[in-house]
């Protein structure tokens, strides 16, 4: 009977769908740049980066972990045997009694899918997202009646045609959202693409436990000739996998329940940014996005396709200025997701081609080409601020054991007076450190986040250039930032200046040297102690613990606030966010500073001179604000000789 081939017929149809739409989608993706990656190797990774990178991204909230487990590990595993017991035909009741037992995971996690859409989180999508559930469970049920016969459960030919069709129309609805939704457009889309975006991910590192975060120079020339566009102007500017990443996206906003900007009424959302990249691919508008808006923006006005220029009706440019490149968007990401490269490769067009960069961006700019650093500040009076401390120049001595990177903080009163803590502390331990003085220029990490590679790319390759003329063994920084320029940029450049140079942020040296005895300190007797925790010393560059290790071993008991670790709020400081000054309804050193309150801390202990500034720029009264170099100090006990 032609009715009982029905499911089978409709099965096959389904597939070749969504092969069709595969193909397309991919058509989309391959629309975008070059950028070299090992195919097969990528192919080959994709299931453990799946169950063990992701997983312990989505680990997090346990709820979604357990849930997504069953109803993705349930539908995967069930297409599989779908195609062996329905469409192949295989007629073993193992095979059915295995696929009963996928549908009835997939059946279970379902319901808690529809649990939790009864009543969303406000960063969750809604619109289509919301049929999801229904979906789920539409095909598994449906397939758990029509396997029931071939488990042996019920006789062949149960429920006659009637059931048949029944069957039928619940199939096709159930595989029109699993399998032609997943390569057309839908909810499942994320399924396709995220699978080949965790095998194809452009920063293969942060698998396996690794670790990348430093921004991909630009190719300032090609084949010896000036490249047409720099940055990215349109979506197809975006190199293949980055567009492919944006088609992972599953919409969840837990990007956006994490953005300082979008906390802070400002036209930024990171799920939202992602959509309209979505939409930039793809062509068309975003009349069918259901989350979130940009704070202060409608949803509707974006319209956009890949050789149209994004900032001409599909994202407006005070969005992109309104990233602190904090990376908390990134980090909680479970599709791991980079929503800061797309972010400044946007900026570099808007900086490099078109140069316009909003408030004092364009003046800054200048200045660090003028006199190589952001103020505008003499060259010559880098080195002013240690005229009383005695400090042997580099250019003098040749070598040392330490190189202090003396970073811009040089040339700001407050900073100062951390620059000389953590002096006086090395003095105490006896440490052979020299600077480089005036020959020290500024890092270059301003210019790079404001779109400026090539004033970046300039900075460092003098600054490699003049580091090549000397020995040490390490170079310690009181400046987050230029450490991760220095730790994780500066090294595609091609230079052997750093080869064998160990690069470490000043919490990180001075417990070490608290460690091996080489600091004698006396307990701290005063209040309540908060840590804040550097976008770039942690998110960036996974130093969270030795910060504490040092408070602790004053005998601080550390009032963490709730949002801490790779959790940490944002100052506000990064990204050139101060710079570029894109107005909000709140400042996010106002909302770290709450978070700071609700602890009860009397002082807030921080390791970077950005932080130090923007969260005593919050008005008073306050929590006191010190760096951890200046706490130890006031606890050095110096030995009288």
């Amino acid at each position: 009977m032609v009715l009982e081939w029905l499911p089978s017929v409709l099965i096959a149809a389904t597939l070749l769908l969504a092969v069709v739409g595969a193909v397309r989608r991919i058509s989309l993706w391959r629309a975008g740049q070059p950028d070299q990656v090992d195919l097969i190797a990528g192919l080959m990774a994709m299931p453990k980066r799946y169950l063990h990178d992701l997983h312990d991204v989505v680990e997090r909230d346990k709820y979604m972990s357990k849930t997504h487990a069953a109803t993705g590990g349930g539908f995967v595993l069930s297409i599989v045997l779908i195609l062996l017991v329905h469409l192949a035909g295989i007629d073993s009741q193992i095979l059915a009694w295995a696929l009963l037992f996928a549908l009835a995971l997939m059946f279970v996690g379902a319901i808690f899918v529809l649990k939790r859409r009864m009543d969303p989180p406000s960063r969750i999508s809604k619109g289509a997202w919301m049929r999801l559930p229904k979906s789920l469970l539409a095909f598994s049920s449906a397939f758990i009646i029509l396997t029931l016969p071939a488990a042996g459960i019920l006789p062949e030919g149960t429920g006659g045609w009637v059931l048949t069709l029944i069957l039928s129309a619940v199939i096709l609805l159930g595989l029109g959202e699993m399998l032609f939704g997943m390569t057309w457009g839908g909810p499942m889309k994320h399924a396709f693409a995220g699978a080949l975006h965790l095998a194809f991910h452009r920063r293969q590192e942060r698998f396996g436990g690794g670790r990348s975060t430093g921004l991909k120079p630009v190719d300032l020339s090609q084949n010896g000739q000036t490249l047409d566009i720099l940055g990215v102007s349109k979506p197809k500017d975006f190199k293949w996998n980055q567009l492919l990443g944006f088609d992972a996206c599953v919409q969840c906003g837990k990007c956006e329940a994490v953005c300082p900007a979008f906390a802070a009424g400002q036209p930024l959302n990171p799920k939202k940014l992602i959509q309209d990249m979505v939409v930039g691919l793809a062509g068309g508008t975003d009349a069918k996005y259901a989350g979130s808006p940009y704070p202060g923006k409608e949803v509707g006005q974006a319209k956009g396709g890949p050789d149209q220029i994004i900032t001409n009706g599909l994202v407006d440019p005070e969005t992109l200025w309104s990233c602190t490149t904090c990376r908390a968007c990134v980090e909680e990401c479970p599709m791991m997701i980079e929503h800061v490269d797309a972010i400044v490769d946007m900026r570099r067009f808007l900086t490099m081609e078109k140069g316009d960069t909003p408030n004092k961006g364009a003046e800054v700019l200048d200045n660090i080409i003028a006199t190589d650093n952001p103020n505008g500040y003499s060259p010559a009076s880098r080195v002013n601020w240690a005229a009383d401390q005695n400090l042997p120049l580099m250019s003098e001595v040749k070598q040392a054991d330490v190189l202090f990177w003396v970073s811009d903080g040089a040339f700001d009163m407050r900073s100062q007076r951390i620059l000389r803590a953590f002096v006086k502390l090395m003095k105490a331990a006896n440490v052979d450190v020299a600077i480089l003085g005036d020959e020290e220029l500024d890092s270059g990490d301003v210019a790079r986040r404001l779109g400026d590679d090539a004033a970046f790319q300039s900075l460092a390759k003098r600054n490699l250039d003049i580091l090549s003329q000397y020995s040490f063994k390490k170079i310690v920084t009181t400046d987050p930032h230029a450490y991760h320029c220095l730790r994780n940029e500066y090294g595609d450049f091609g230079s052997d200046a750093l080869e064998g140079v160990e690069v470490l942020h000043h919490t990180t040296f001075l417990n070490q040297l608290v460690q091996a005895g080489a600091l004698k300190l006396e307990a701290f007797n005063g209040g309540t102690v908060t840590y804040h925790d550097p976008c770039y010393l942690g998110r960036y560059n996974g130093e969270y613990e030795a910060p504490r290790e040092l408070l602790r071993s004053l005998g601080i008991e550390v009032a963490e606030m709730e949002r801490s670790g790779f959790r940490s709020r944002c100052c506000g400081g990064g990204g050139g966010a101060p710079i570029t000054d894109i107005p909000g309804e709140r400042r996010i050193a106002d909302m770290r500073m709450e978070d700071v309150n609700s602890t009860g801390a009397e002082l807030v202990a921080v390791g970077c001179q950005q932080c130090t500034a923007m969260l005593e720029g919050v008005v008073e009264p306050r929590p006191e604000v010190k760096d951890i170099a200046e706490i130890l100090v006031d606890q050095l006990i110096e030995e009288v000789h």
